[in-house]
């Protein structure tokens, strides 16, 4: 079961939106056309347990304007000659894979690791604005035996455009007890693209610095980075943008040329081993509050303006 948000385009009038929530997911719809569905889990009993036991909620599949899918399918799905590899890379997600030693990244159920987390959505709400809604989701992030290490507010913010999709993140991280987010390049908030973006498929990478490829953008700090793939005979990009006022901005970027696309605040060392090793200590009731935007856009980082679209995000307070 499902229930759907349905954003219309309206630009002289309020949107009108519908949220019906069911047992495991909400798809949001756009000028009528599916957008994404958010996994939230299906509550049994007192606790919400996941669709497909994924360990974490995320956003999967997404789509550009033109109704084309620009994420893997798999584990969700599987379809023949997708790749199958790192199970844990679900569509969108954020989590970090060394939170008081807990891991939170390498998280799928079918892993024997020690230490595996998880990330329990305990309600979802909807509130429609104009030209938008905003999907508020309240979170815990627990340890292996249950206890609650963060809480999460993650409120994302769904744009109607003709052209675009555009997603706003702003995620708040309280400690529910002193936390220390240890030093890995194994996050955070990420995107598992589909296998066109891959640079042997041709597929092209690029930061707001101006630097091309895998070899050149990981392990960078940088603004923005634009992920660019033919997909279905259209060329579409997919930015993901770090706005000022997130915490150690500009953030470093954890980009493979396999697909995954995600950057890492928390990280610092595993980037660069110049830098003294990051022990990021957040004390217990002390906040993080991380603001973040994905836009999925026609043409490449230059033909779809994606400086220019950074610089009214960074503008915005």
């Amino acid at each position: 079961m499902r229930s759907t948000l349905l954003l219309g385009l309206a630009l002289s009038a309020c949107l009108t939106a519908q949220v019906r929530f069911s047992r495991d997911q909400i798809s949001i719809n756009v000028d009528g056309k599916p957008f994404t569905d958010f996994h939230y889990g299906a509550d049994r009993g007192t606790d919400f347990h996941y669709g497909a036991d994924r360990g974490k909620p995320y956003l999967a599949p997404l789509r550009s304007a033109s109704g084309k899918i620009v994420t893997r399918h798999f584990p969700m799905e599987e379809v023949a000659g997708e790749s199958r590899d790192h199970v844990h890379h679900t569509g969108l997600w954020f989590s970090y894979d060394d939170v008081n030693g807990t891991k939170f990244w390498e998280n799928d159920p079918s892993y024997t690791k020690p230490h595996i987390g998880r990330i329990v959505v305990r309600n979802a709400q909807y509130k429609e604005g104009d030209r938008s809604g905003t999907l508020t989701a309240a979170m815990e992030w627990r340890s292996p035996e249950g206890k609650i290490l963060l809480v999460e507010d993650r409120n994302m913010i769904f744009y109607s455009d003709p052209k675009l999709r555009t997603i706003d993140f702003v995620i708040t991280l309280t400690a529910a007890e002193d936390v220390t987010f240890g030093d890995t390049k194994e996050g955070a908030f990420a995107i598992r693209l589909a296998d066109n973006f891959t640079e042997r498929k041709g597929a092209k990478m690029v930061d707001a610095d101006g630097r091309v490829t895998m070899a050149n953008v990981w392990g960078k700090r940088s603004n923005w980075v634009d992920y660019t793939a033919e997909v279905e005979g259209e060329r579409l990009g997919v930015a993901i943008m770090d706005h000022p006022q997130s915490p150690r901005h500009p953030t470093y970027w954890h980009a493979r040329d396999y697909g995954l696309f995600a950057l890492n605040p928390f990280g610092r060392n595993a980037f660069d081993p110049t830098q003294e090793e990051s022990q990021w200590k957040l004390p217990a009731g002390q906040k993080l509050v991380f603001r973040w935007r994905v836009v999925i856009h026609p043409g490449d980082a230059e033909t779809g303006h994606v400086a220019d679209l950074y610089k009214e995000y960074a503008a915005q307070r």
